[in-house]
């Protein structure tokens, strides 16, 4: 008996380990098989093309831009090498980047503010029943939709010193007085009104975007909520305070979100009406980089002062993740 215990002892735990091992392969393949894991394979399909869009588009050349910043990379030396942060420390040694950097605070600041009024505005004007509801829906969005150089190109025009649009008319509804260039402001060319020009042409391009968001926001909150809230005497602005706005809080964010990256970055407006000017007064950031880093053929220096618009950007992002992620919770 011993013998045959001691013959058994061996295979025993083998067939134990086969058994298990066959059990485990089993599972495995149940559950690679499972309705669940078909459907995290198909989420994750329908992801891999806005993922691949992120890295190739948006990853590839933020990592480039690091390069370049960290490097003495320019237009008429092949070999680039590395210099660390001199490029960051020269830029903020220039009196342009600190005049650039507050330009740009302001521009986002006060075109928000505009932006978040004009397009509240019209987000409720277009939830009423009024004919031509639809064609003044579509008309809204053409300053959004529109080539930026037609439209920008158009406005500089309407600025003009001397053929002005808008001087015509302040002066037709009797704002401004006389006629030519003498007594008419000169948008582009004075320093305290260019920016304010800039800002505009901004919030025109762009308020849309955000009553687009914000009448979307508004049509997915239900009717019968708000019908309650009425009959409990909430009035109108209680009702958007205190119950369309929390309901649709993660859209207004993620608007926010998309309109500040828009402001920050938005190039084409200041390069195309003052390139900057007159005297810095429009410097942005982006123009700025734009011109030390293209035109003046220093790479590595303009990168680093394009990087710079990150430290503006990620305070306002972790804030609103924060504000999302605990609304979750």
């Amino acid at each position: 008996m011993t013998g045959s215990s001691q013959t058994s002892g061996p295979d025993a735990t083998s067939a134990r380990a086969a058994a298990v091992s066959v059990g485990v392969d089993a599972r495995s393949r149940g559950w690679l098989g499972s309705q669940t894991s078909r459907r995290l394979a198909f989420g994750y399909l329908l992801l891999a093309p806005a993922s691949a869009y992120v890295l190739l588009l948006v990853g590839v050349p933020f990592l480039f831009s690091l390069y370049l910043a960290v490097s003495d990379a320019n237009v008429g030396d092949p070999v680039a090498n590395f210099v660390g942060l001199a490029n960051f420390r020269a830029a903020w040694e220039m009196e342009t980047f600190w005049i650039a950097l507050r330009n740009s605070v302001t521009f986002l600041v006060v075109a928000a503010v505009f932006k978040s009024l004009l397009g509240t505005s019209l987000a409720f004007l277009l939830l009423q029943e009024f004919k031509g509801k639809k064609l003044v829906r579509a008309l809204v969005v053409i300053p959004f939709t529109l080539p930026v150089a037609v439209s920008v190109l158009s406005w500089k025009w309407m600025y003009d010193s001397q053929f002005s649009v808008i001087n015509w008319a302040l002066h037709r509804v009797g704002l401004i007085g006389g006629y030519g260039s003498e007594s008419w402001p000169i948008w582009l060319g004075q320093p305290h009104l260019a920016l304010l020009a800039c800002i505009g042409v901004n919030v025109w391009r762009t308020f849309p975007f955000t009553a687009i968001v914000l009448l979307a926001g508004f049509t997915s909150v239900p009717t019968e909520v708000l019908d309650a809230a009425r009959v409990d005497g909430c009035s109108f602005f209680q009702r958007f305070r205190h119950v369309v706005t929390p309901m649709i809080f993660p859209i207004l964010i993620i608007g926010f979100l998309f309109d500040t990256v828009f402001t920050l970055s938005d190039l084409s407006v200041v390069y195309l009406l003052t390139a900057g000017g007159p005297g810095n007064a429009t410097q942005i950031l982006p123009v700025l980089a734009y011109q030390i880093g293209i035109q003046a053929g220093s790479l590595g220096r303009g990168a680093a002062i394009a990087l710079m618009l990150v430290p503006l950007l990620f305070p306002a992002l972790l804030v609103m993740l924060r504000n999302l992620k605990r609304r979750d919770w």
